[in-house]
Order: C-alpha cells, then sequence, then structure tokens
C-alpha cells in the first residue's frame, strides 16, 4: 500500500507574513488552502488511517551560515524568524526535520526517518515553488521517491518564479490541486498516477 508524506517546507515566520524580512508573499495567499489540508489529514489519522502524514520541514541556519554569502541573513535556529507560522503549526508527534539548506534532503535525516515509515511518496507543500520546493523535489527524485506537487499548496515570491518552478517540477512530479489530490484518496485512487513527463512534453 502506497504511504504519504506531505512535506511543508518553510512555512516560517522569516517568510510568510508583513513581518517577514524575507517574506514571500505567495506563502499568505497558500495558508487557507494548507489549513484545510492539514485538517483532512489530521482527521484521517484520527480516524485510523496512518497512509498520509505532515512532516515538517524547518531552515534553521547557524548564525554564520554559508548561506547568507548570498542571501539576506534569515531563519537563524532558535530565533522567531525559524519558528513556524500560528496558523499552520506542527501538532503532536509531527515530525520536524531541520535544515541548513535549500532542499529538505541535503545533510539531515529525512530519507532516513521517510524510508523508517515506510514512505514511498512525498507531497510537496510550502515556499518558494522555485527554490527550496524545486530542491527539495528533485532530491526527493534521487533518492527514488515518487513526487507529487500539489499546485496551489506552494507559491514563491511571484507569479513568474511560482509557474517557472511548477513547469520545473512537471518534468519529474505529478502536479496536481489539493481538493483533486484529497479526491483521489477518498475515491480510492493513487494520486501519484500519471506523474512526470514520460513524453517529453514540458516546454
Amino acid at each position: 500500500m502506497t504511504k504519504h508524506a506531505i512535506l511543508v517546507i518553510d512555512m516560517l515566520n522569516d517568510f510568510v507574513g508583513e513581518k517577514a524580512p524575507l517574506r514571500c508573499p505567495g506563502g499568505e495567499v497558500i495558508v487557507p488552502n494548507l489549513q484545510r489540508l492539514f485538517s483532512w489529514v489530521r482527521n484521517r489519522r484520527q480516524q485510523g488511517k496512518p497512509d498520509v502524514e505532515l512532516v515538517f520541514i524547518q531552515e534553521a541556519h547557524r548564525r554564520n551560515d554559508a548561506d547568507f554569502r548570498v542571501r539576506p541573513v534569515h531563519a537563524v535556529k532558535g530565533s522567531w524568524g525559524s519558528d513556524f507560522i500560528e496558523e499552520l503549526y506542527p501538532e503532536g508527534d509531527e515530525y520536524i526535520v531541520p535544515k541548513r539548506r535549500h532542499s529538505g534532503f541535503q545533510h539531515t535525516d529525512l530519507d532516513l526517518y521517510l524510508r523508517e515509515e515506510g514512505i514511498d511518496t512525498v507531497v510537496l507543500t510550502g515556499v518558494w515553488t522555485n527554490v527550496c520546493v524545486r530542491s527539495t523535489g528533485a532530491d526527493a527524485l534521487a533518492n527514488a521517491y515518487r513526487v507529487i506537487t500539489l499546485s496551489d499548496g506552494v507559491h514563491s515570491k511571484n507569479e513568474e518564479m511560482h509557474q517557472h518552478g511548477l513547469n520545473d517540477l512537471r518534468l519529474f512530479s505529478k502536479v496536481i490541486g489539493i481538493d483533486d489530490y484529497i479526491a483521489a484518496w477518498e475515491n480510492g485512487q493513487d494520486p501519484w498516477l500519471g506523474g512526470g513527463d514520460r513524453e517529453n512534453r514540458v516546454e
């Protein structure tokens, strides 16, 4: 039986909201969509269906991180900016993966955790579509996971960046809306089917 992990990437105070120093305005757009998705996942697990879970990816840099050579200082470990936004806070034993690079897989225990949990499919949500989301998706494929991108559950600094990211992700993931993703599960279908670009149509 397939098992999915919905990766919630960098929905943090330093990225989302008017006070965010590295604000990603698209992150504010997707908050209601992700709240709806979270409720569905949590209700499903309360019903004894553990086949979809939430995994939170948290950028948490050291103070002199190499990332700051090319980007503004942001999401320093232990700071307010590195914490999750209140609207999308982890609950209970939902797993949290700290990271210092764009990808949730680079130098973290995400791959180990997914394999321990028997997860074969990662579902991408969060910010930024063209940076951390895309990087995490590419590494998921490199580690032999099936990849789904929720098109209305990811966003970027602007619509152009968002669409460029989605176009790249279409090469190797299934790009689908949240409602269609949920409907597939409720109808006993595998939401990942048809993913990728086997016929080389993406331009």
